[in-house]
C-alpha cells in the first residue's frame, strides 16, 4: 500500500515550524464538573476514546521519494499516556509561570474565588513544540480552576487538521453526538482513480497536464504580484511585532487572554449597522486594537493600518470536515486610524466585500495556495526561509472556527466555553481566533508573553469596545 503524502500546505505547516515557533492550534474548553473526580475522569474517557481514532494515531515520517516530501503511517507504539495528561492547574500555573487573562461574564466564571484561572496554564503550554516522532497532538486535562469546573486544553498541529478538521478530532473525543457529521475517524483523501496507461495514453493527457500547468502558473504568479501590491509593513504598531529570537532560541513565551461576549449583542450590531457577523467581529478587533494603543500610549497609525490576514476554508459547503487543510485567506488592512466605531465596521465590511467578490484563490490572501506550486525538497529546503518572511506577508491573524450548534459533554460534564487558540508567525507578538458556542462569541487570544506583557487589558478592551457599540446603535 502506497503511503498518503501530506498535502503541499500540509507540508509548509510541518517545514516551517522551529521551537521558538510551534505551529499548532489549541482550544481551550471550559467545563462545568460533574462531581469531585470529574477532570480525572475526563481524562480516563480521553485516553480510551483517542485509542480508537486512528485520525489521532498517526504520526508523519519523511520519506525517500518525492525528495523533501513526508508522509503518515501508524505509530507502532501508540501509547495515550503520551497524550493525554492530567495536570492540576495551580501546580502547572506555578512550575511554567504562566500569565493568563480572561474578562466577560463567562470568562470571569471560569474560575471561583481564589482558584488559578485555567489560561494560566494555557499559555506555557501553548509555547511547548509537539512531539515531532509521535501523532502530532496532545490533551492536557486541567483540574482545579474551580470549585465547581475544569479545563481541557486541546494541540492539534496544522498539518494534521485546519480548524474545522480540528474540530472533527476533538469532536471524536467528547460524548457521542449523532447529528454531527464527522464519524469517529476523520477520513483521508478519496483514493484516486487509476489514469490509463501506455504511450497512447500518455500523450493523449499531455494536453490537459500542459494547460493545467500553465493555469497553476498564472495563478500562482497572480498571487505573488498581489502580495507584492500588498507592500512591506507600513503604520503598524510596536506592538504587533515581537523581537527575533536568538541563534538556537528554545520555546518562546505564551500568554493566553478568553473573552465571553453575548452573541444577541453582536447581533444587534449587525442588525442596525448592516453586514455580517463576521464583519463586526472583525471591527470589534479593531476598535479594541485602537483603544489598547491609546491605553497604553502607543501612537496610532496613520492611513493603511496593520494587516490582518482571515483565514477562509476552501471546504464545500456543508461537506465534513476532513483531514489536513483546506485553506486559503483574504487580507484585510485594520482601519486603526478611524476613530467612529460605525466608519470603522462599514470600512471592514467593504474590504471584505471586495474580498470576497476575488474570490479566495486571487489577492495577496491567497498566499497558502503558492505552496500547491512548490515541490516537496522546495518546502525542506525554504521552510526556514517561509517562517521568517511571515512578518512580511502580513501583521496579525484574525481567525474564526464555526462550531456546530450543538452541546458538547465529555463524561457527564457540560462544555460551557469554547476558547479557539491560533498559532503565532515568527516576528509577530499577536493572534485572535474566534469561535461561537451555546448563544456565546469565544475569543482567544495568544500573544508573545514579552512583547505584550499586558494582553489582559486588550482583552478588557475588547469587551469595552462592544459595550460602546452597541451604545451606539441602542
Amino acid at each position: 500500500m502506497s503511503p498518503e503524502h501530506l498535502s503541499p500546505l500540509d507540508l509548509a505547516f510541518w517545514r516551517i515550524e522551529s521551537a521558538a515557533h510551534p505551529m499548532h492550534l489549541g482550544a481551550l474548553a471550559v467545563l462545568s464538573a460533574d462531581g469531585p473526580d470529574a477532570a480525572a475522569r475526563a481524562a480516563a474517557l480521553l485516553a480510551e476514546r483517542c485509542a480508537g481514532l486512528p485520525g489521532l494515531r498517526r504520526r508523519i515520517h519523511d520519506v525517500l521519494l518525492p525528495v523533501g516530501a513526508a508522509a503518515w503511517s501508524p505509530d507502532p507504539d501508540f501509547d495515550p499516556a503520551r497524550h493525554v495528561f492530567l495536570t492540576d492547574a495551580a501546580a502547572a500555573a506555578a512550575r511554567t509561570g504562566g500569565s493568563a487573562a480572561g474578562t466577560g461574564a463567562a470568562g470571569a466564571g471560569a474560575a471561583g474565588a481564589g482558584a488559578v484561572d485555567p489560561r494560566a496554564a494555557a499559555g506555557p503550554l501553548m509555547a511547548r513544540p509537539l512531539d515531532r516522532t509521535r501523532p502530532p497532538w496532545e490533551a492536557h486535562v486541567l483540574a482545579g480552576p474551580g470549585p465547581d469546573s475544569f479545563a481541557v486544553l486541546f494541540k492539534f498541529h496544522h498539518a494534521l487538521a485546519d480548524g474545522l478538521g480540528a474540530l472533527a478530532l476533538a469532536a471524536g473525543l467528547f460524548d457521542r453526538q449523532p447529528p454531527f457529521a464527522p464519524g469517529p475517524a476523520v477520513r483521508g483523501p478519496a483514493r484516486p482513480v487509476p489514469a490509463p496507461r501506455g504511450p497512447g495514453a500518455a500523450l493523449r493527457r499531455l494536453p490537459g497536464v500542459f494547460a493545467s500547468r500553465v493555469h497553476d502558473l498564472g495563478q500562482a504568479l497572480e498571487i505573488g504580484a498581489a502580495v507584492a501590491r500588498a507592500g512591506l509593513p507600513l503604520g503598524v504598531p510596536d506592538a504587533l511585532v515581537a523581537a527575533e529570537p536568538g541563534p538556537g532560541a528554545g520555546a518562546g513565551s505564551r500568554s493566553v487572554a478568553g473573552l465571553a461576549l453575548d452573541l444577541d449583542e453582536v447581533n444587534l450590531i449587525r442588525k442596525a449597522a448592516g453586514g455580517t457577523v463576521n464583519d463586526v467581529l472583525i471591527a470589534l478587533v479593531a476598535g479594541a486594537l485602537r483603544r489598547w494603543l491609546a491605553e497604553r500610549g502607543d501612537p496610532l497609525p496613520r492611513g493603511a493600518g496593520p494587516r490582518a490576514l482571515i483565514p477562509v476554508s476552501r471546504r464545500r459547503p456543508g461537506a465534513a470536515p476532513g483531514a489536513g487543510n483546506r485553506l486559503s485567506g483574504y487580507l484585510l488592512r485594520l482601519p486603526l486610524a478611524e476613530g467612529d466605531p460605525l466608519r470603522r465596521l462599514y470600512a471592514v465590511r467593504a474590504g471584505m466585500d471586495r474580498n470576497k467578490e476575488a474570490g479566495p484563490a486571487r489577492g495577496a490572501g491567497a498566499v497558502a495556495l503558492l505552496a500547491d506550486h512548490v515541490h516537496p525538497l522546495g518546502h525542506r529546503l525554504g521552510g526556514p526561509l517561509v517562517a521568517q518572511a511571515a512578518r512580511l506577508l502580513y501583521d496579525i491573524l484574525v481567525t474564526s472556527v464555526p462550531l456546530p450548534g450543538l452541546t458538547f459533554t465529555l463524561g457527564g460534564s457540560t462544555v460551557r466555553e469554547v476558547y479557539p487558540l491560533a498559532p503565532l508567525a515568527r516576528g509577530q507578538s499577536l493572534a485572535i481566533a474566534v469561535s461561537t458556542y451555546k448563544g456565546t462569541v469565544h475569543y482567544g487570544l495568544v500573544a508573545d508573553a514579552a512583547a505584550v506583557p499586558d494582553l489582559a487589558a486588550l482583552a478588557g478592551a475588547l469587551r469595552a469596545e462592544l459595550d460602546a457599540f452597541v451604545r451606539e446603535v441602542s
